[in-house]
C-alpha cells in the first residue's frame, strides 16, 4: 500500500468519527461545524492556530475564534504555547469527563434552577386557591391533586441538584471512577 492509500485510509477513519461526534456535538450546546472544528483540533498532530484551522476547516478566522471560544468554555480544548511561536496554540483537552461536566452541569442546574422558581410560584397559587372561601370543591380537589404532583417533582428537582453537586464537587468520580486506556474496566472496541 503506497503513502497516499494510506493517508487516505487513516483520513477516512478519522472522518467516522468525526462525522458522528458532529452529529451529537449539539448536546453540549455546540453547533455542527464547531464539532467538526474539535475534530480537526483533535486528529491534529501538534497544537494549531487559529490560521491553521482556518486552512484545514475551509472558516473563517472570525468563525475559528468564535469556536474555539464555545470549545474552551465547554472544556474541550486548552490554549497552550510552544517556544518560538507567537500566536495562541490551542488542542484538546485530554479529560473528556471535564468536557461533560461542565456542559451537564449548566445545563442541568439552570433547568432545575427555572423548574424549581416555577415550581414555588405554582405551589404558592395553589395553596392561595385552596384556601378561598368561596371556591368550588371540585377544583379545589384539583388543586390539591396538582400539589401531590407537584411535590414529586420538587422531590426530583433535590434529587437533581444532589446529582449536580456530585458534578459539582467531583465526588461523582469516587461513586463511578474515570476510566482511561489503562483501566481494567476499559472496553476494547
Amino acid at each position: 500500500m503506497d503513502m497516499e492509500e494510506s493517508r487516505a485510509r487513516l483520513e477516512e477513519a478519522r472522518e467516522r468519527f468525526v462525522h458522528e461526534l458532529t452529529n451529537h456535538i449539539h448536546l453540549y450546546d455546540i453547533s455542527g461545524s464547531v464539532g467538526r472544528l474539535y475534530g480537526t483540533i483533535l486528529f491534529a498532530e501538534n497544537p494549531m492556530t487559529l490560521d491553521e484551522m482556518a486552512e484545514k476547516t475551509g472558516m473563517s478566522k472570525t468563525s475559528m475564534s468564535t469556536g474555539v471560544r464555545a470549545l474552551s468554555e465547554a472544556n474541550m480544548v486548552e490554549k497552550t504555547w510552544r517556544k518560538g511561536v507567537r500566536k495562541d496554540l490551542y488542542q484538546t483537552d485530554p479529560d473528556w469527563y471535564k468536557a461533560f461536566a461542565t456542559v451537564f452541569i449548566k445545563r442541568w442546574a439552570e433547568a432545575a434552577e427555572m423548574n424549581q422558581r416555577a415550581l414555588l410560584e405554582t405551589k404558592a397559587k395553589l395553596e392561595q386557591l385552596i384556601q378561598e372561601e368561596d371556591l368550588e370543591k371540585e377544583v379545589q380537589e384539583q388543586a390539591a391533586h396538582d400539589l401531590e404532583k407537584l411535590s414529586e417533582a420538587e422531590a426530583f428537582y433535590d434529587w437533581l441538584n444532589e446529582v449536580t453537586n456530585l458534578f459539582e464537587s467531583e465526588a461523582i468520580y469516587s461513586i463511578i471512577p474515570k476510566r482511561t486506556k489503562e483501566s481494567p474496566l476499559h472496553r476494547k472496541a
